[in-house]
């Protein structure tokens, strides 16, 4: 939201009020000034995500940072007047940098756009990696586990695979993954996640480094390798655990970007949204198909080719260990998100995963007496799912069918790493995958949900899903409705990364 100085509109004449004045801020030319202004002018109230516009402004001056809380807790035009007003007062007098006006302990309340929160809670996403880790069962061995690499660490299956790695095989080695540090606004959730998932490593005994960067670099590679052989010595198994908008290509330096789209014709499904208010709507959406390179870029980016590139990298400088096993994690999903997942150019993507797992397992056979595998995971609410047309309502249906038999990331990944390490005998189906999915697909659950779905509208989805835990869900993604967290408390939000001391 950008308000313009007297000298960038010199055609208007006559001054603003007072009130708006007040408000002037240097910045870009804004065609809509005009409108905004006359909006102040007739004091209208500012919901919270218009507001969160002009705070947006206001941080990008070099001097002012306005706290997070401002967007929460100042609910119209004459409460941010004199807020904005002590801001500039204070920048004026003593110009501080951005990080002296910083405040890192506050109090943090969920802001959201549709299933994108602005901001993480870490008190919420440390108790969050606490349940996780207390719903695994106990280590039977004891001394040293297996050397393990996770990529993609912080989040949805990744961790899960890290934790349920952790507390069930005692694994010890390093977990990847690209999280924002804290600043004017919050760190994102994987950040505090990977802090609160060190922290109980530590106290447990586990000597588990977490690195921060671009996995798809081979900067990232080579920094792995070196601590492996430094720290670890060969690595007896990888988890490929990777959702991304796009990949550069470390040798040719192209950019690739996935897209969610069906393939051949349009897709037209149901979906489930909620209003600023948390009113359920169930509505029809319609995706485009694919177009031009759109699978092309899709499978560069969501495929095997980064997978098998690690495999490479850590092969070739001889750091993977007899034996070694590596699995990626996967999706298929009921037949009604079929058409745009399974079947769309992210399942394109995951076909050549698949068609990847089966190259490597060949020659790491050869290499190391090792294999690699694909491991398909059962529905769940994820960062990455609930952009995907359609999964959010069918997850909800999902839900409600099954109750508590829906069988949550850390309990899928626990039997993964049990089958792994060899608790317990490694099952595939006839396409050489680990079957983690199948309480998901029956037969008779899936009738139970379409059945659902087919009776869904915004009148009776209340009575058909699961809405309540599909919304708690979401919110503990970002650390939000979470037993035991007192939401409001103010917390400190400048969690450290963790060291990588022994």
């Amino acid at each position: 939201m950008w308000f313009c100085t007297p000298d960038q509109h010199p055609d208007q004449a006559a001054a603003p009020s007072p009130a708006v004045r007040r408000l002037w801020i240097t910045g870009p030319t804004c065609e809509e000034c005009a409108r905004r202004r006359a909006a102040l002018e007739l004091g209208l109230g500012l919901d919270r995500l218009a507001l969160l516009e002009l705070v947006e402004t206001l941080q990008g001056r070099p001097t002012i940072v306005v706290p997070d809380e401002v967007t929460i807790r100042i609910p119209t035009v004459a409460d941010l007047q004199d807020a904005v007003a002590r801001l500039m007062a204070a920048a004026l007098s003593s110009a501080p940098t951005p990080k002296d006006l910083i405040v890192s302990e506050r109090v943090i309340a969920p802001l959201n756009r549709g299933f994108l929160f602005l901001d993480s809670h870490p008190a919420g996403c440390r108790k969050v990696v606490a349940d996780m880790w207390q719903a695994v069962p106990a280590r039977q061995s004891h001394g040293d586990g297996p050397v393990a690499l996770v990529i993609g660490s912080s989040a949805g299956y990744g961790l899960a695979a890290t934790i349920a790695g952790l507390a069930r095989a005692g694994i010890r080695g390093i977990g990847v993954c690209y999280e924002k540090a804290p600043g004017r606004r919050t760190g994102t959730a994987g950040w505090y996640r990977t802090a609160a998932t060190a922290d109980l490593a530590r106290e447990h005994g586990r000597d588990m480094v977490f690195l921060n960067g671009d996995a798809f670099s081979d900067a990232m590679k080579d920094e792995v390798a070196a601590l492996l052989k430094q720290r670890y010595g060969r690595l007896d198994h990888l988890i490929y655990s990777v959702a991304a908008p796009r990949r550069t290509d470390p040798d040719t330096g192209v950019t690739y970007s996935s897209v969610l789209k069906p393939i051949g014709e349009p897709y037209r499904t149901k979906t489930l949204t909620f209003d600023a208010s948390g009113t359920p709507h169930v509505t029809e959406v319609e995706t485009d198909p694919a177009a031009g390179d759109d699978i092309e870029q899709t499978t560069a980016v969501m495929g095997g080719t980064d997978w098998e590139r690690w495999i490479d990298h850590l092969a070739g400088r001889d750091l993977l260990a007899d034996g070694f096993t590596t699995a990626a994690l996967s999706y298929i999903g009921s037949p009604l998100t079929a058409g745009i997942y399974r079947q769309g150019t992210i399942g394109a993507a995951k076909a050549h995963l698949e068609a990847t797992a089966r190259t490597l397992n060949e020659r790491l056979e050869k290499l190391v007496g090792g294999r690699a595998l694909t491991s398909v995971n059962g529905a769940a609410v994820t960062q990455s799912s609930t952009a995907i047309p359609g999964i959010a309502l069918y997850v909800g249906l999902l839900r409600s069918v099954l109750g508590p038999g829906l069988v949550p990331p850390i309990d899928q990944l626990t039997d993964l790493w049990d089958q792994l390490t060899g608790t317990r005998p490694l099952t595939l189906d006839d396409d050489g995958r680990v079957r983690l999915d199948t309480w998901e697909l029956t037969p008779p659950v899936q009738e139970a949900v379409a059945d659902r779905w087919d009776s869904a509208t915004t009148s009776t989805i209340g009575d058909l899903a699961d809405l309540d835990w599909f919304q708690a869900e979401v919110q503990r993604l970002y650390g939000f409705a979470v037993p035991g967290i007192d939401y409001t408390a103010a917390v400190d939000t400048d969690i450290p990364w963790p060291d990588q001391a022994a």
